[in-house]
């Protein structure tokens, strides 16, 4: 990680089958990218096997739709956790907790955890998980709604959720109600496990547009937020509140890339009305939303002006489609999804092989990265751009 060492912060991440697609992922990549050491399990699972996600979203129904996300490789294996040898312990939601719950293996590392006193972040179904392990008699807790019954009847100090963004702090326990609230969520983790941001009072862009990637616009987002930036996100002919379709980009053994539909994102402000100039630094996500969005006047002006007034730029995957559209790239170091090696080349710029594909590049105020598994060294390096820092 570029932005500090590696901090000696150790944490475990549960996860399951069909856990919350962003639930999981954002945190671990967030956490990596500030320094963090995270651990991903899953109980009878090993390093390197991986965990079917699920998508869940509000979509005007009387409950949430669920899809299939992206397949979340693991770091580590399950039977070898050592609660001594961690510092802080995150739970997922999702459908997973639902036969998390059931492992006495899993209560047991828990009930670990939660003794010990060190910090145990919690969200949205994940506290399925809290009350079948007696750890939450007496606190304060949120979470999905729909587990307010089982956390009562668990003992606990039900807090309802008065927006899905809510997250509660008792003790050594953090609980939140959904991946809304994830900025808080993870800001609180890390302020419990001892962390300090400092110099995170910047102003950052995204360009957003239909089919961007899910996780590469989310992931830095979020990540960004947690850190207290200031962070909007516009797509041409959208205001603030309208919704981008995302999708799904992942690696399931075919020649490119599958792709599934990912999580509706909400925009934050008008495209029409974004002055650039006040802005610190810009994030470019990728995904197909590129290749129509370098079609656009204002896009490329936008590009232009941070990229001319050498403000940083961070732009991964099919992102740098706009960049080579708006002409910039020339005299550039620069990786991006290999598909799109052509535009880069063509437009002037030196191309850096992305091998391995989480391998991410600065070249004076540019950073590039191929895909999102490297988001942490993505984030990590345009946070050293920005000057912001995560010390312990």
């Amino acid at each position: 990680m570029a932005t500090s060492a590696m901090s000696e912060k150790r944490v475990v991440l549960l996860c399951g089958d069909y856990a919350e697609d962003y639930e999981v992922m954002v945190p671990f990549q967030a956490l990596l990218a500030y320094g963090i050491s995270v651990d991903a399990v899953c109980p009878g699972k090993k390093a390197g096997e991986t965990c079917r996600t699920a998508i869940h979203q509000l979509s005007g129904h009387q409950t949430y739709t669920e899809i299939r996300g992206h397949n979340f490789t693991l770091n580590a294996s399950f039977e070898d956790i050592d609660h001594t040898k961690y510092d802080g312990l995150v739970i997922a939601g999702g459908r997973a907790p639902e036969y998390l719950a059931m492992d006495a293996f899993v209560l047991n590392m828990v009930r670990n955890f939660v003794n010990s006193g060190k910090p145990v972040a919690s969200i949205c179904h994940g506290q399925l998980i809290l009350a079948a392990a007696g750890a939450v008699g007496g606190l304060k807790c949120t979470g999905f709604p729909a587990v307010g019954p089982a956390l009562i009847a668990a003992g606990a100090l039900w807090i309802e959720p008065d927006t899905l963004a809510a997250c509660v702090v008792d003790g050594n326990i953090i609980t939140a109600a959904t991946y809304i609230g994830h900025p808080e969520f993870i800001r609180l983790f890390v302020k419990a496990l001892g962390g300090t941001i400092s110099k995170s009072n910047k102003r950052i862009l995204f360009l957003c547009g239909d089919y961007m990637e899910d996780y590469e616009v989310t992931v830095p987002f979020q990540s960004l937020q947690a850190l207290g930036c200031h962070v909007d996100a516009v797509c041409p002919k959208k205001k603030a509140g309208d919704l981008c379709p995302t999708a799904v980009h992942d690696f399931e053994g075919d020649q490119t890339y599958s792709e599934k539909p990912g999580h509706d994102f909400t925009l934050t402000a008008n495209f029409e009305d974004i002055d650039a100039s006040s802005y610190d630094a810009l994030v470019i996500p990728g995904g197909r939303a590129p290749e129509y969005l370098a079609l656009d006047g204002k896009v490329i002006d936008i590009a232009k002006h941070f990229m001319e007034s050498e403000k940083p730029v961070a732009s991964i995957c099919h992102g740098q489609q706009i960049l080579a559209a708006a002409g910039v790239l020339k005299g550039k170091k620069c990786t991006a999804y290999p598909a799109v090696k052509l535009n880069v080349v063509l437009a002037g710029a030196t191309w850096l092989e992305p091998e391995p594909i989480d391998r991410c590049f600065t070249h004076g105020n540019l950073v590039t990265g191929a895909a999102w598994p490297g988001h942490p060294e993505f984030i990590s390096q345009l946070m050293d751009l920005l000057g912001i820092k995560v010390s312990f």
